[in-house]
């Protein structure tokens, strides 16, 4: 009996020996391919910035090369920066010519409302002012149009910048159009419920303040001053929640345009497997702890 042990412990060992081996080869190629990783991923983190000076104006200057990330913040306070580093220097006077003239148009009508009270001029000064965000808004669109990238075919960063500036234009960008009515209709809705309960809010807002004042002149609604604060709380409330849900549904959109931008690359194999088998777990000191049996799986995709 002893000897059939021994003879059966004997073949464990030797069969289990190179596998022992081979864990420790792939243990050492799975330590290895961690140590590069996270060494890649740190020297990333280090060397990536939100917003480098030196980026963008080494850009502007075609000195350097700079990420659109860059060239789209620094463009959004010093308006053309984009076009000057795409150096399409003709686009400048558009840029300027729209953003001053609708500016200057809109001061101009602002003071003639004020002079004559005619509502037509504050009209003329929305328009304006409308006129010159439109300017602004196709400077930085624009840039992320004309941007070029020859490291990589399909830009996360175009993606993201472009459902940033519109909504839904990322998700066309990554060939994922299906997507669009969802978050237009996602986004329009919490507008919808925005101003319908902002309206109410201002509507019970008014009625409690009549039902409050102390003006005996001034009518007085059916609805008492308890009454009216408790519905104006409500749809103040629900207004503000109709605020974040906008806001919630914009930035979804803007992280689906960036994530599915980043797996236009991704591809997984057909070749879908499942590999178990017995291995020898080494011990640092094999005195105080001997070798344990185990299994290794590996998946494969």
């Amino acid at each position: 009996m002893k000897l059939r042990t021994l003879i059966v412990l004997a073949l464990l060992l030797a069969f289990a020996w190179p596998l022992r081996a081979q864990y420790r080869d792939d243990q050492f190629k799975r330590d290895a391919f961690s140590q590069n990783y996270a060494d890649t991923l740190t020297a990333d983190a280090d060397s990536s910035k939100l917003f480098s000076f030196k980026e963008y104006f080494g850009g502007l200057t075609h000195k350097r090369t700079a990420a659109l990330r860059t060239l789209t913040m620094g463009s959004a306070v010093m308006v053309g920066g984009t076009q000057i580093y795409n150096k399409q220097y003709w686009k400048l006077p558009i840029v300027y010519g729209g953003i001053g003239a609708g500016v200057g148009l809109g001061i101009h009508f602002n003071q003639k409302f004020h002079q004559t009270g005619d509502s037509k001029y504050a009209t003329y000064r929305t328009l304006s002012y409308a006129g010159a965000a439109l300017a602004y808004w196709g400077s930085l669109m624009d840039g992320v149009v004309s941007y070029k990238d020859d490291t990589q075919e399909h830009s996360p960063a175009k993606a993201t910048i472009y459902s940033l500036l519109l909504p839904g234009l990322g998700q066309i960008y990554n060939g994922e159009a299906w997507k669009v009515p969802l978050y237009l209709g996602l986004i329009a809705g919490g507008a919808y419920f925005w101003h319908d309960n902002n309206v109410q809010y201002q509507r019970w807002k008014w009625i409690h303040n009549m039902a409050t004042t102390d003006d005996e002149t001034v009518e007085r609604p059916p609805q008492t001053g308890e009454n009216a604060k408790h519905y104006r709380d409500v749809y103040r409330r629900y207004r503000d929640y109709s605020v974040l849900a906008t806001a919630l549904f914009y930035l979804i959109q803007v992280i689906d345009a960036n994530v599915f931008a980043y797996m236009q690359d991704f591809e997984v194999s057909e070749d879908l497997s499942l590999r178990m088998q017995p291995a020898v777990l080494p011990t640092a000191n094999y005195a105080i702890a001997p070798p344990a049996l185990g299994m290794t799986i590996g998946l494969k995709f």
